[in-house]
């Protein structure tokens, strides 16, 4: 892929393509495929301790020699007011009574039984693990994480969901920018919860490609060579692709995810703030349904620390009705080939389109 620009000499990759860091999906060995394929692995470390990351990290090396990115989350966790605990209290019992209704009996913690972290543990832990590559969503770092990044050479990779979100991170002195499309799977990577940006990923990525000058990569509806040549043609000089790994044999998706996500159909993706609080697009089911019809929604991350244990009881009992399972809006029949073979396919496929489109 010989597009224009310096972003795979900066990220010291062959390709630019990113594949997207998936929390509850990439794992180490998807991480290392990725690399294999000359595009730029991922590892998801979302809100992890700092001990798990750690151990990740050292894992995903044990498997490729090939530089990868490590994902966090950059949230501010809002104050537990006593109106927030009440709240928190009539959502826990509201969801253990609909788990129950459905035949998965759960008991979820109590609001002084979480235990959350500060992303400021991680950005230590990345600096004495000595990762190349940082990306993250939710917002900006603060001055002093970015001062210890850059003092180490770390190239940062910040998350936009608007121009405003662009400006913002470039003015931060972010290296790169994700321009992240409305279509994206997963979670919005917006700063600011409400009102969620709207804007759809072309648009939006032409737009950020004429107020900035840090190199841009696209994510959000990537699936083959047309879709990565148009994200090229409006600004940005690599793609992040996501959905299109979520049945590959190196995600963490369990196998009935897997073939629930193949069934689905269209109409089946939603945008919801169900199952962390945030705004996240996905499969819709029962429990997202059921969130829909009520204003039991908490703030991130307590929404997500809440429904933690039920999601991992759904898996555990294969239960569609109350797993989260995120995908994009360009839906595809999810391969499930390796995840090399994957980016493989489509990093040849734009070679040859680039010079007959």
């Amino acid at each position: 892929m010989n597009w224009s620009g310096n972003l795979s000499a900066l990220l010291n990759i062959t390709h630019p393509v990113i594949q997207a860091p998936m929390y509850g999906v990439t794992s180490p060995e998807m991480v290392a495929a990725a690399a294999a394929s000359g595009a730029l692995g991922s590892l998801a470390l979302g809100d992890l301790p700092a001990g798990q990351c750690r151990e990740l990290i050292r894992k995903t090396r044990t498997l490729t020699g090939r530089p990868f990115a490590v994902n966090i989350f950059v949230h501010q966790i809002p104050e537990l007011t006593d109106a927030l605990k009440a709240k928190y209290t009539q959502t826990r019992i509201f969801i253990e009574e609909l788990a129950r209704q459905h035949m998965l009996p759960v008991n979820l913690p109590h609001v002084e039984e979480l235990v959350f972290t500060d992303y400021r543990e991680q950005v230590d832990l990345l600096i004495a693990e000595q990762c190349p590559v940082v990306s993250f969503i939710f917002g900006s770092l603060d001055t002093n994480s970015i001062l210890k990044f850059k003092a180490q050479g770390t190239v940062l990779i910040g998350t936009c969901t608007s121009v405003e979100e662009a400006l913002i991170l470039e003015a931060s002195g972010i290296d790169v920018i994700c321009v992240q499309g409305w279509e994206a799977g997963g979670h919005r990577g917006s700063f600011r919860e409400e009102p969620v940006p709207q804007t759809g990923g072309f648009s939006l990525l032409a737009q950020v490609a004429d107020r900035v000058k840090v190199p841009l990569i696209y994510a959000g509806g990537i699936y083959d060579a047309k879709t990565a040549f148009a994200a090229n043609v409006l600004g940005a000089q690599g793609v992040q692709v996501g959905s299109l790994l979520l049945g590959s044999l190196e995600s963490d998706l369990k196998e009935f995810e897997k073939d629930h996500l193949r069934a689905a159909g269209e109409a089946d993706i939603v945008l919801t703030k169900s199952f962390s609080g945030r705004y996240a697009r996905g499969l819709q089911n029962l429990f997202t349904r059921a969130f829909e019809q009520v204003s039991l929604t908490l703030p991130y991350p307590y929404q997500n620390k809440l429904t933690g244990p039920l999601r991992q009881a759904a898996k555990a009992n294969s239960n569609t009705d109350f797993v989260s399972i995120w995908a994009g809006q360009s839906h595809k029949d999810y391969s499930e080939a390796s995840t090399t073979d994957i980016l493989e396919e489509l990093i040849n496929s734009i070679i040859q389109y680039s010079w007959n489109p």
